[in-house]
């Protein structure tokens, strides 16, 4: 038979026996007994130890330690699951290498910037390597082939801490290049850790938007049993390709398993934790979707929303990189607003205790920097609620000042907003009328109970 991608000794003489190919169901029945049922997946070839690796129907992988006594079984070809998957049968996430079919699809781009959900494990070394050509990703999760038809674009490789305001708007040019060409969704594929940044700044460097621009990334490696790299992007190809809404959304696991995923608000939603696969969560709002990879399923949880085809594509783009975002601490001393005066920037968001506020010392400071034309805004560290500077004094003063108080903005947000309000205006009054509208989702006007769900949401 061909090769076994990464098998040796027992493992692949079993393989050999049973005719199983990468890509075929097999059933592995141990001489203990336990008989385990999945895709056959390649093998790193750096290892000779006697395990066969088979990915699960709810997409993980596992190895499977044989012995001479074990019993391997081809219970479905690869290609008999093609047959089957063209022909609408569920999909269970298996290894296909063959193209999807040719009747008419959806179109969708998916943009790589980087992150752990744009990589792959290199078999014959065992390492997890970039990887983000259109074959790439309908090797690895053919699903989505079935959903969409896939083109692939590589706009950067960073790792996320590494995202610049400067980089937002070569990938605002590259998505509005996909929305020009005629695409039917748009997906970023972006490292977890600031993905809610640019997703942010992409809401409001686009007022008119015909079609869903979706966010994802992944958690987990893909050389990770516990990967959600392939679960995620199946949802996002899904609200892409499908959904009624054109927004900017981040698509990511609803839940610790494998049921559902849902899409937040670009300007609602932040990261909470830093290895759970729900790490992402709406922040004084609702998710404005709950995504069923497995069904194909979207459930709308919100409305109005802005609808898919009904509006021509304008893009703002721009973002002025001389802001600051400064969470206040007990002490902080004011030199630290007095340095970023004299170094030019043209904003600072305050990220303040409860309602609005900093410590009384700073007002001095912050009054400079109004006075010298420098834009103040205030937020919560609580994240939940909103700011109200007129219930203490503190607060009051800091009005007096100049400040502007965020609403229940997100402090992220505050800051990529205040960032594309400064790349188009200066004037201070200006900066304020926009900074109160409601451009992108960002500001909820009227919070109830159920917006403040308990950890696990």
């Amino acid at each position: 038979m061909e090769e076994t991608i990464g098998y040796t000794g027992i493992a692949l003489s079993l393989l050999n026996k049973a005719d199983a190919k990468p890509g075929d169901r097999i059933r592995i029945t141990r001489s203990d007994g336990r008989v385990f049922e999945g895709i056959l997946m390649p093998r790193y070839t750096i290892s000779s130890k006697p395990i066969i690796v088979i990915k699960l129907d709810n997409g993980y992988n596992i190895g499977v330690r044989v012995d001479e006594k074990t019993i391997v079984e081809v219970v479905k070809t690869k290609e008999a699951i093609l047959r089957e998957a063209a022909a609408g049968a569920p999909a269970t996430i298996p290894l296909l290498e063959e193209s999807p079919p040719a009747e008419e699809r959806p179109k969708v781009t998916i943009l790589g910037t980087g992150g752990t959900i744009a990589s792959k494990v290199e078999y014959e070394t065992g390492a997890v390597k970039p990887a983000f050509s259109a074959k790439e990703i309908l090797e690895a999760v053919p699903e989505v082939g079935f959903i969409a038809d896939i083109s692939a674009k590589v706009v950067m490789n960073i790792l996320s801490e590494n995202m610049r305001p400067q980089y937002w708007e070569k990938i605002v040019d590259e998505v509005a290049k996909a929305i020009d060409s005629g695409v039917d969704g748009v997906i970023v594929a972006h490292g977890t850790d600031t993905m809610a940044y640019t997703a942010s700044a992409l809401a409001f460097a686009f007022r008119g938007l015909p079609v869903p621009i979706t966010f994802v990334g992944a958690q987990r490696s893909s050389d990770r049993p516990s990967s959600d790299a392939a679960f995620n992007l199946v949802a996002a190809v899904l609200v892409a390709a499908k959904a009624p809404f054109a927004e900017v959304v981040v698509v990511m696991h609803g839940e610790t398993g494998d049921t559902y995923a849902l899409a937040h608000r670009a300007t609602r939603v932040r990261k909470m934790h830093t290895s759970r696969r729900d790490a992402f969560q709406t922040i004084n709002g609702r998710p404005l979707a709950k995504i069923y990879p497995f069904e194909r399923r979207i459930t709308l949880l919100e409305s109005p929303l802005r609808s898919r085809g009904a509006e021509e594509l304008e893009v703002a783009n721009g973002f002025e990189e001389k802001v600051a975002l400064i969470k206040y601490y007990p002490g902080m001393e004011p030199e630290i607003i007095d340095f970023l005066v004299d170094k030019g920037y043209k904003g600072i968001v305050l990220e303040g205790t409860g309602l609005g506020h900093v410590g009384e010392w700073l007002t001095e400071s912050i009054k400079r920097a109004v006075d010298a034309g420098v834009a103040v805004v205030m937020t919560s560290q609580t994240l939940f609620g909103r700011v109200n500077m007129n219930v203490y004094t503190t607060g009051r003063k800091l009005l007096q000042a100049g400040v502007i108080p965020a609403d229940d903005m997100l402090p992220e947000v505050a800051f990529v907003k205040l960032s594309w309000i400064l790349s188009r205006a200066s004037d201070l009054n200006e900066v304020r009328r926009l900074f109160k509208l409601n451009l992108a989702g960002e500001i909820t006007p009227r919070h109830t109970i159920d917006l403040y769900p308990r950890w696990p949401h």
